[in-house]
């Protein structure tokens, strides 16, 4: 069992509190490490530290932070397998999952390589004579992250590479139950060579925590993932202290399959959509509806192909489902299916335990007045619902106060093309999943889902500021509008 510290100034510091708390392997709740829980006094070191790296290297070249992106992408393609076995271990992923997201991190901080190099400003037409006009973007100072115990790994990279790349001092608040991906980001940053003090770590419960980092006067961006209820918190705080902010927050994804689909297709893609990494995925299509013509024949398909979605050992390469996080969130996911079944759904497939984990579920005839119809479940579990036009499938689809992703199964190009442009969600895919992300996209949502969009190039917002510059000649007037 490993025992964290927090990360702060270049190198592992006690907590002041002297409390730590267990990190719990959610295959059978043994403890995995012990984590201290920080407190306010740890978060202004930590931020303090931060602000001083800021202003000590701010001034450093795009080829340097070039220079410690490319050499974190080195280490982490050399460590790949580290990497995975905490991911496995700590959080639950089967190894295909964990997989993905140290191949996602290496492809990101190779992506960012770039990001140095493109933080441009331009020149701008003056209405005043003499004057030469131009605009420069600087970065921004501190940037706080909190980041979720689902893809601790995919966001702790995408957070910390871009407040680096764009010349920030980073933050880190990582998920309870994800410390020890954290604690491998700080010792990756610092064997890539990040000046101490640039990238911090602190370990502690959000909800007693994270507001001091959040509204830390020093502080000057925020990128979040997490809940929506957390999110819109986070957001007020931002708002009132006139702080740039990042939110992608939870989902109730819809996956629209009508009758010209290709079935098979429909169905696998489905199945990943949901049943990935136990359905703890915001993007996980929780929501199926399907044309009434084949109604009945993709619910059979895929309770089919659910039943054979495998559980069992994480290491081994077909395993698909692995344990639910922690007890809470067992609880929530068992409430939803019983909620569900004792008003009158059908459980196609699914909702059997197994240790901690729970078998892939599909329910069929889930009505308004059931709580799994509207909340996210955030665990393995499905409902399939009938419609009759396009129209119909895109209201049940927008029929929901989250707007992360939406994706649809036709072969017609027009229905496709209809449902992208009219699809409340941040992001749909035609003939494919609901799940997918990529380094340079615009990732995120809309209404409930989130506010802004992170990316090499959408992350530029939050992590750097306009500035506009003018040089007068001898003969400028000296005018202002």
């Amino acid at each position: 069992m490993t025992q964290l510290e927090h990360w702060i100034g270049g190198g592992a510091v006690a907590a002041t509190g002297g409390t730590y708390f267990d990190d719990l392997n959610p295959v059978d709740d043994s403890v995995y490490s012990r984590v201290p829980a920080g407190t306010a006094e740890d978060v202004n070191r930590a931020v303090e530290n931060a602000h001083q790296a800021f202003l000590q290297h701010r001034d450093l070249t795009a080829a340097v932070r070039e220079g410690w992106i490319a050499r974190a992408a080195e280490i982490m393609e050399r460590d790949t397998a580290k990497f995975a076995d905490v991911l496995v271990d700590e959080i639950g992923s089967p190894i295909a999952k964990a997989g993905f997201e140290t191949r996602f991190a290496v492809s990101f901080l190779r992506a960012a390589i770039g990001v140095p190099r493109r933080i441009r400003g331009e020149t701008i037409p003056s209405d005043t004579p003499g004057r030469f006009s131009m605009s420069l973007r600087q970065p921004v100072g501190v940037v706080a992250g909190i980041t979720p115990f689902n893809v601790p790994l995919i966001k702790g990279i995408k957070q910390s590479a871009m407040a680096l790349a764009t010349g920030n001092a980073f933050v880190l608040l990582p998920s309870e139950a994800a410390p020890m991906i954290a604690d491998l980001l700080a010792k990756l940053w610092k064997e890539a060579g990040v000046p101490d003090g640039l990238f911090n770590v602190v370990y502690g419960n959000g909800a007693e925590i994270g507001d001091v980092l959040t509204g830390h006067p020093k502080v000057a961006s925020i990128t979040f993932t997490g809940s929506s209820r957390v999110g819109k918190h986070i957001a007020e705080i931002a708002a009132r202290n006139l702080k740039k902010y990042t939110l992608e927050l939870g989902g109730k994804s819809p996956l629209v399959i009508c009758a010209d689909a290709d079935l098979d297709k429909a169905v696998n893609a489905a199945l990943f959509s949901i049943f990935m990494y136990q359905g703890q995925v915001c993007m996980g299509a929780s929501r199926i509806y399907v044309e009434r013509p084949i109604f009945d024949q993709f619910a059979k398909a895929f309770a089919a192909a659910t039943s054979r979605a495998k559980s069992g050992d994480l290491r081994e390469p077909t395993t698909m489902l692995g344990p639910i996080i922690s007890e809470r969130q067992r609880d929530r996911v068992r409430r939803h299916i019983d909620d569900a079944r004792t008003k009158g759904a059908e459980v196609l497939a699914g909702d059997e335990w197994t240790g901690n984990c729970c078998s892939a579920t599909v329910l069929r005839g889930v009505t308004a007045e059931m709580t799994v119809f509207e909340e996210e479940t955030f665990g393995p579990v499905t409902s399939l619902y009938p419609f009759d036009t396009l129209e119909e499938a895109l209201e049940l689809a927008n029929n929901t106060e989250y707007g992360l992703s939406a994706s649809i199964f036709t072969s017609d190009i027009d229905k496709a093309l209809a449902f992208a442009q009219r699809a409340e969600a941040g992001m749909v895919h035609i003939n494919a999943p609901t799940l997918h992300d990529e380094p340079h996209v615009p990732f995120g949502g809309t209404k409930a889902s989130g506010f802004g969009r992170e990316g090499t190039e959408a992350d530029l917002e939050i992590m750097t500021e306009w500035k506009w510059v003018t040089i007068q000649s001898a003969t400028a007037g000296t005018g202002g509008h």
